[in-house]
């Protein structure tokens, strides 16, 4: 489980496929995350839970299986390319962003940016199997990042980077075609989820 507070970012030092596993080596930016990280440990890299299997000084390695590789933004990875970085949340810290589990729901794009005097608004596109779980004023996840729903609109949504996010995570990369990973709430799904079924 994560908050979406994302402690850094990470680059991607090697990227390498095993049989039917694919496998990351990443490089903190922030030495701090290497501190207490120990194998078996779950990070969220770019949103996606994944597990520490090996680790050094200086960097540490996850495995992917297929599915997670597919049908998160890692198929479009390359090595050199920067990922964001959280640890799992501990009991009895602040929950200052969301609940975010780290499962990825789509693989979406940005349509439009813009800059807003110091700060970015980015609108992105709405998956329609998604569209009812983003709602204006709620949190969504992109690349692991909690942030508030600015805006909705038919098939897509807003939200605004202040220029603390955009020093401490990857998101002020992000350019018009820009591929995400989005999680959408968690609260929302199970809200959807009800109303659906007392609609049958």
């Amino acid at each position: 489980m994560f908050s979406g507070l994302v402690q850094g970012t990470g680059k991607i030092t090697e990227l390498q496929q095993r049989g039917e596993t694919i496998e990351l080596t990443l490089a903190p930016t922030n030495a701090a995350i290497l501190t207490e990280l120990a194998i078996g440990d779950s990070v969220a890299v770019d949103g996606t839970c994944l597990t520490v299997v090996t680790r050094d000084q200086r960097a540490f390695r996850v495995t992917l299986m297929p599915q997670t590789f597919e049908k998160t933004t890692f198929r479009e990875r390359y090595t050199g390319d920067l990922v964001n970085l959280e640890r799992s949340v501990q009991v009895g810290d602040r929950l200052e962003g969301h609940i975010v589990t780290g499962h990825v729901d789509e693989v979406t794009h940005v349509v439009e940016r813009r800059v807003n005097e110091n700060a970015i608004e980015v609108r992105f596109a709405l998956p329609r199997r998604l569209r009812g779980q983003v709602v204006a004023q709620g949190s969504v996840a992109i690349n692991g990042v909690s942030l508030t729903v600015m805006a909705v609109g038919p098939d897509w949504f807003s939200v605004g980077l202040i220029p603390h996010t955009q020093t401490v995570t990857n998101l002020d990369q992000l350019q018009e075609g820009s591929l995400v990973n989005l999680e959408t709430d968690i609260l929302g799904k199970y809200v959807v989820a009800n109303l659906q079924r007392g609609a049958e």
